[in-house]
C-alpha cells in the first residue's frame, strides 16, 4: 500500500512536470513562453519518472506469519520479518516463505506383513524454523520443494511401520498406529530439514473389499460362537443352581428332621398323644410301649 501511494504521488509529479515543461517551452501554442519554468518542469518530470521506476517497486511488505529471504543478484543473504522494508528492486529480490503451521495431506498404498493391501490417508503438520529460512532457500530453493521432500520421507516411514504388522493387528490396534508412524517420521525429519514436525495423524486405513468382507464374516462367526458359549454357560449355571437349590432344600429338610427327632422325648410324645386321644381305648393293644403309655395315663 505504501509503495502504491508513493507511486501515485510520483506519477502525479511526473505528469505535473510534463505539463509545466510543455507550457514553459511551447511555441505558438497559446501559452506564454517561460523557458526557465519549462526547464524546471522537465527536470521535475524526469526526476519523478526515475523515482517512479525505482522507489515503489523497492518498497516491500512482509505480512504477519511470513518470512522473506532477500536475494542479492540471486544469492540469499538476508531475512526480513513482518513489516515494511526498502530494498532496491533491481539488485534485490524478495522470496516469501509461509512461517505458519502447514498441513500436508498424504494418500498412499502399502502392504501389511501378511501381504494384505491397504490405502492409507494421513495428515502431517509442520512449521519451518524462521531462523533457518536462508538455509531452506539455499538448499531447497522454495517451500514447495521442501514440502515434497517431507511428503516423500513421510510416505516411506509410514510404509515401513505399517508393513511390519499383520493386517488383523492393524485393525485391532488402529489407535496405536498413528503414534508409531509419528515417531518414525519425526525421527527421520529432524533439524537437518529446518522444520518442526508437530503432528502426524493417520486419518484412515482401508483394506481390500475381499479382506474386509472376510474379516466381517470372521467377526460374525466369533460373535455367534460367543453367543452359543454364553447360552451354554447359562444353561449349565441354571442347572447347577437348580441342583444346588434342591440339595440345600434336602439338607434343610434332613436337618429339620434330625432336630425334630432329637427334640421328641418320651414326655413330648406322651403329651402329643394325649392331646390327640379322644378318650376311647383301642380294642386291640399291642406292644410294651403302648401298655406302658396306657398304664401311665391311668
Amino acid at each position: 500500500m505504501l509503495g502504491f501511494m508513493i507511486g501515485v504521488f510520483l506519477f502525479a509529479g511526473t505528469l505535473a512536470g510534463l505539463i509545466l515543461g510543455v507550457r514553459g517551452l511551447a511555441k505558438n501554442k497559446g501559452y506564454v513562453r517561460n523557458a526557465k519554468a519549462g526547464k524546471i518542469g522537465v527536470a521535475v518530470a524526469l526526476t519523478c519518472a526515475v523515482l517512479l521506476a525505482l522507489v515503489p517497486m523497492s518498497i516491500h511488505t512482509v505480512d504477519t506469519g511470513e518470512v522473506a529471504v532477500v536475494k542479492y543478484l540471486g544469492d540469499a543473504r538476508n531475512v526480513r520479518t513482518a513489516g515494511t522494508h526498502f530494498d532496491f528492486w533491481l539488485t534485490r529480490e524478495y522470496q516469501m516463505y509461509d512461517a505458519k503451521v502447514q498441513n500436508v495431506d498424504i494418500s498412499t498404498n502399502t502392504y501389511s506383513s501378511d501381504a494384505q493391501t491397504m490405502d492409507v490417508q494421513m495428515t502431517i503438520q509442520y512449521q519451518i524454523m524462521s531462523d533457518k529460512v536462508i538455509e531452506i532457500a539455499r538448499q531447497y530453493g522454495s517451500l514447495e520443494l521442501l514440502e515434497n521432500r517431507i511428503r516423500s520421507i513421510s510416505i516411506e516411514k509410514a510404509k515401513a511401520v505399517l508393513s511390519s504388522h499383520k493386517a488383523m493387528d492393524i485393525i485391532a490396534n488402529r489407535a496405536a498406529m498413528s503414534p508409531a508412524v509419528e515417531k518414525a517420521i519425526k525421527s527421520a525429519i529432524d533439524e537437518n530439514y529446518f522444520v518442526d514436525v508437530t503432528t502426524v495423524v493417520i486419518t484412515n486405513i482401508d483394506f481390500s473389499t475381499a479382506f474386509e468382507n472376510a474379516v466381517e464374516d470372521k467377526m460374525i462367526a466369533e460373535q455367534k460362537q460367543l453367543q452359543a458359549e454364553y447360552e451354554n454357560q447359562t444353561k449349565v449355571a441354571k442347572a447347577q443352581a437348580d441342583a444346588d437349590a434342591k440339595l440345600i432344600a434336602a439338607q434343610a429338610e434332613a436337618e429339620a428332621n434330625r432336630l425334630l427327632e432329637e427334640s421328641l422325648t418320651p414326655q413330648i410324645l406322651r403329651q402329643r398323644y394325649l392331646e390327640k386321644w379322644d378318650g376311647v381305648l383301642p380294642r386291640t393293644v399291642a406292644g410294651d410301649d403302648v401298655m406302658l403309655l396306657l398304664g401311665e395315663t391311668e
